[in-house]
């Protein structure tokens, strides 16, 4: 055939027939991403897909963070466990321990699929990287950190510089309570999990640990001690600012970023995640900043961790099904892929080459902001403990935490006496942990 053009239409055609005459391997893939997010899964799902027809990818919503790992571990149990698993990154220690999962790079390394795990983002792959081996037992997928979010136009209002968000906890006192003056309700505000950003991000943040042996990850018997001088004096800041009416506080949910994007307050601290959604509500110009340190903290600041979730796989599963992961897994992180799932998600580029695509397709320079998260996460080599935490029950942990600060907002307890009662019932989780991975031993 002569045509190269009905020639090449013709392979294709073959190999399309050839692909459907084979038995096409199914890959369920259980997600925690609802909404615009759980869209965004399917299109990846879709294009997938398409490019490698000799497999199917089935995403599944499972619910939110807690109901998906739930969901999976039973699952398991039962013998009926999907492929991929999407779990929450406190969520590492609980699926390490469920003897249940093979390790990422035993899935690539069966399949002959070449993975080259130093294109992560070093502090990104930390988190989810046996600590003994160095090799990833879960591929980082969303990945968020803490940022600062703030109303420029209320800024300019308050007599405060707009391109100058504030760099300290002290700058953002001062901020918010020009903020109040000049008539808002609410100068400053919190979404999301209170441990996670206030007491977890604040610490890496600020160069210390959350708790000894490396946070976790040199061993079980870790022990909590996030309630030292600099972590007390942040929360009896926080609680000065709330009596003043500077600092308001909206729940555990997320009616704190509703308050934000609909002008209410001023400033906000939450999930880098959150950019797009914010940017889409918001009548006004937002600015994104870096999160606050705490003045006079040495070598300040120091570097952010992740929150947002990984991908494992399951034991027990056929070797083309193993195959046709790694393929999933490696389209995953493609140059960009991986930078357009960052685009319109708001999460962060998961590799380097995915930022940097990013950055020179000039997406930065169309959205400024979307690159705060970044480079808070590369502001400075992770130390031992600021690359992340392996502690277990952590979601308990959390949850204890809120608990405790609620208590301080509500005047119940002093800053002191709430961060000391959170390392006291967090290390029983911890040690009850540790009881539960030697009984497996």
């Amino acid at each position: 055939m002569k045509n190269p053009v009905m020639r090449a239409t013709l392979m294709s055609a073959l190999a399309v027939m050839a692909f459907g005459a084979q038995a096409q391997t199914t890959l369920t893939f259980w997600h925690s991403m609802d909404g615009d997010l759980g869209k965004e899964v399917s299109a990846l799902a879709d294009r997938f897909n398409q490019t490698h027809p000799q497999y199917r990818v089935v995403p599944v919503y499972k619910g939110n963070y807690e109901l998906g790992l739930a969901a999976g571990v039973s699952a398991y149990r039962n013998g009926n466990a999907p492929d991929i698993l999407q779990v929450y990154e406190v969520g590492t220690p609980n699926m390490m321990a469920s003897n249940a999962v093979v390790p990422v790079a035993q899935v690539f390394k069966d399949a002959g699929i070449p993975n080259d795990e130093s294109a992560f983002v070093p502090s990104v792959a930390a988190y989810y990287s046996d600590s003994k081996t160095g090799h990833l037992i879960s591929q980082p997928f969303n990945s968020s950190t803490p940022v600062l979010y703030y109303n420029k136009d209320a800024f300019k209002k308050a007599g405060l510089d707009p391109d100058e968000p504030p760099k300290t906890w002290n700058a953002l006192a001062a901020d918010a309570a020009a903020l109040r003056a000049a008539g808002m309700t609410c100068g400053y505000t919190n979404a999301g999990q209170q441990g996670w950003i206030q007491i977890e991000g604040f610490s890496a943040w600020n160069g210390l640990p959350v708790a000894t042996r490396n946070n976790g990850f040199d061993g079980t018997d870790a022990v909590l001690n996030f309630n030292g001088p600099l972590q007390t004096a942040h929360i009896t800041q926080l609680n000065e600012m709330h009596k003043k009416g500077d600092f308001s506080f909206y729940g555990r949910n997320d009616d704190a970023t509703t308050k934000f994007y609909s002008g209410d307050c001023g400033i906000l601290t939450t999930s880098s995640g959150s950019l797009n959604r914010i940017r889409q509500y918001a009548k006004f110009d937002v600015g994104v900043g870096m999160m606050p340190y705490q003045d006079g903290a040495p070598g300040a600041p120091q570097n952010a961790f992740i929150g947002g979730a990984s991908l494992w796989v399951f034991k027990g599963k056929t070797p083309e099904t193993y195959k046709g992961v790694a393929e999933f897994l490696h389209f995953l992180v493609e140059p960009d892929i991986a930078a357009e799932w960052h685009q319109k998600t708001g999460y962060l580029p998961i590799t380097n080459a995915a930022y940097t695509l990013t950055r020179e397709q000039g997406f930065y320079q169309t959205h400024p902001g979307a690159d705060i998260a970044m480079k808070q996460m590369i502001n400075k080599p992770p130390l031992p403990f600021t690359k992340g935490l392996r502690l277990g029950n952590m979601s308990q942990v959390r949850t204890i935490m809120d608990e405790e600060l609620e208590k301080v907002w509500n005047g119940q307890e002093t800053s002191k006496a709430s961060l000391d009662n959170m390392v006291t019932r967090g290390n029983l989780l911890l040690r009850r942990f540790e009881t539960s991975i030697a009984a497996k031993q």
